[in-house]
């Protein structure tokens, strides 16, 4: 079907807008308001793709462009702090497929695209893209872990679906050079990269003499530090 030349991709516009409501009414429990669709339909600074099959709408994937340091508090630990001002990252709103056509690669084509457009040269400054999605939907679940994105963070009651509560997961891919916020064990496998990447091998005689000597200084002081410590313990 993916080689179908009836099946192709483009952007929506203010004429699918009843359509889009259809089927998203139809594909999520998540009820948006009226104006939203007129948004994802009409707006420029929404990523709005339909994925389309003899002129009918099979799929659809809506994504949106953030600025990083403007993001709400529960997604604010997505990237490393150092990114500095302009760090972009691309948020998923919806992505969809008519049940008919699911099991067919349209939802795989959809992203895979919405990937390369962001891996383009023109969007270096997006360092990720991330989801929110229910905790109960496995199917949504192992589809994003099997294309690399990663669960971020559990958001408890963080969806309201006909008046109850449900947990939901952050899922975020890195691209462009993105990185999580780094931990102690990042720091140390950095250091130990760093390590192979110089040869030790290749340290000067000098350098060599002069760690011994460090060594030589240090080794009385730490005898120290662990006869106090042995001292406070016994």
């Amino acid at each position: 079907m993916l080689n179908s030349p009836d099946l192709r991709l483009r952007f929506l516009t203010p004429h699918d807008l009843d359509e889009v409501k259809l089927l998203c009414k139809d594909w999520f429990p998540i009820e948006y308001p009226d104006h939203w669709y007129t948004e994802i339909t009409s707006n420029p600074k929404f990523y709005s793709v339909a994925c389309v099959y003899h002129e009918q709408i099979v799929g659809l994937v809506v994504a949106q462009i953030k600025d990083y340091h403007r993001l709400p508090k529960e997604d604010t630990e997505i990237l490393d702090r150092n990114f500095g001002q302009g760090t972009q990252i691309v948020y998923i709103l919806s992505l969809g497929v008519r049940e008919v056509y699911r099991k067919h690669g349209i939802a795989s084509f959809m992203l895979e695209n919405l990937l390369a457009h962001f891996t383009s040269m023109d969007h270096a400054e997006v360092r990720g893209v991330y989801l929110h999605v229910l905790t109960t939907n496995s199917q949504a679940l192992s589809f994003y872990e099997n294309r690399g994105f990663k669960p971020h963070r559990f958001l408890p009651y963080y969806y309201n679906i006909k008046g109850k509560r449900k947990d939901g997961f952050t899922y975020v891919l890195y691209i462009n050079g993105g990185h999580p916020p780094w931990t102690a064990i990042d720091y140390l496998i950095q250091c130990c990269q760093m390590i192979v990447l110089l040869n030790p091998w290749k340290l000067t005689k000098n350098a060599i003499r002069k760690l011994n000597l460090a060594w030589y200084h240090l080794t009385p002081r730490l005898r120290q530090i662990a006869q106090n410590s042995t001292a406070v313990f016994s």
